[in-house]
């Protein structure tokens, strides 16, 4: 059952709402929808958001195999291709303007893992060739301009001068490395590896699951450290709830894609411990998932991809260990978004954030350059994919 509702909001509700957004004279996708549902057809346009419009419709082909998803994906690609790498320095920009003139020119190894995972994506599905080579670049941008003897630095200048890392730092803390770009390169690097078991990525993959395994996950608490310095020491005391549960399955895929079987045997262990402490901890009554721990204060926001990543998670982790109190967990998570996450006005999407009261929140936006088709539309297409997934 909960593949065939997936299934129906992705068909009818997300893919509708995202392809309605599609710049024809432009290029790309509009940048920004307000609350309101009013779009702003002159505001910049984040090169995370295009990106993930481009894995988003790349994946929609690759799954569902119809040539509008194709002829989206292409849309995509073209704007990703034409306006957001920078051909000159290298990477990727971080904003263009609504024309395609970059805007705000800083590097990140964030969002140039973002533009890795897209183009490898669209590889996968469609076959071009040229955009293999792009993500073979941008893997090598990263490689050359952002490892130190820690680990991948983050924040950069046009031209790969350290700069503050405000984009991923948040909590009132700077961080000089974090989880959630270690995260995202793994599941770029997974993307890349698939193409052609390239040997090269292959290793830096592997480095990356045994430096997560070492350095990030904390098996006293059965949770991944958020925030590090320049040395990878730890700063800050917060839980990412949404980050965890998200983490389990993109770890198990990286795995299993990299075809190491002690390595995926040790992950298949820590990710269901991991499932099962979000469970325990996270998951509210109602269905719903807390966003996050800081310090003694838990913040109980319902926040639109938190609760997309949570019925992936608990699928994945029932299904690698048959038990169904993660299946119940992703369907009451399911249940609760239907009820209070997708916008049912006419014109909407889903509501970036929920208060735990059941309010949407009127001041973040529908489309923005964070807000996107990535989780929720990467949800239907797992469970989708996934077999026997309503249990």
């Amino acid at each position: 059952m909960i593949a065939d509702e997936t299934r129906r909001e992705l068909e009818e509700h997300i893919v509708p709402f995202w392809a309605g957004l599609r710049d024809d004279e432009n290029g790309g996708f509009c940048g920004y929808m307000s609350f309101g549902l009013e779009p702003d057809k002159k505001a910049d346009k984040g090169v995370i958001l295009h990106s993930r419009i481009l894995w988003f419709f790349s994946k929609c082909y690759a799954v569902l195999g119809d040539e509008k998803y194709r002829e989206l994906a292409f849309h995509a690609f073209e704007y990703v291709k034409n306006c957001c790498i920078d051909y000159e320095n290298g990477g990727v920009y971080w904003m263009t303007d609504f024309r395609g003139a970059p805007s705000d020119t800083m590097k990140h190894t964030y969002n140039i893992a973002f533009a890795v995972y897209a183009l490898s994506c669209y590889y996968n599905a469609v076959g071009d060739r040229f955009a293999l080579d792009l993500a073979y670049k941008l893997f090598s941008d990263i490689e050359q301009n952002t490892p130190d003897e820690y680990g991948y630095r983050e924040a950069f200048s046009i031209s790969w001068e350290p700069v503050p890392n405000d984009a991923l730092s948040e909590n009132g803390l700077m961080a000089d490395k974090t989880m959630n770009t270690m995260l995202h390169l793994i599941e770029a690097y997974t993307e890349l590896y698939k193409a052609e078991k390239n040997e090269r990525v292959g290793q830096r993959l592997r480095w990356l699951l045994c430096e997560m395994k070492d350095k990030v996950y904390d098996p006293e608490r059965r949770a991944l450290r958020v925030f590090f310095d320049e040395k990878l020491s730890v700063i800050g005391d917060i839980h990412s709830y949404g980050h965890d549960i998200e983490t389990t399955w993109l770890i198990d895929l990286a795995c299993e894609t990299l075809g190491d079987e002690e390595l995926t045997a040790e992950w298949h262990k820590i990710d269901l411990s991991i499932a099962e402490n979000i469970l325990n901890i996270a998951l509210e009554d109602c269905g719903a998932v807390r966003n996050e721990r800081e310090n003694d204060k838990i913040d109980r926001t319902r926040v639109w991809w938190v609760q997309a990543e949570s019925v992936v998670g608990f699928m994945n982790a029932y299904q690698h260990s048959g038990d169904r109190k993660f299946l119940e967990a992703s369907e009451a998570v399911w249940k609760y978004i239907k009820a209070e996450v997708i916008d049912k006005r006419p014109g909407g999407e889903w509501f970036s954030e929920v208060e735990a009261d059941g309010t949407p929140r009127e001041s973040k936006e529908t489309v923005g350059p964070w807000k996107c088709p990535y989780h929720n539309g990467r949800m239907c297409l797992e469970l989708i994919s996934r077999e026997n997934c309503s249990g």
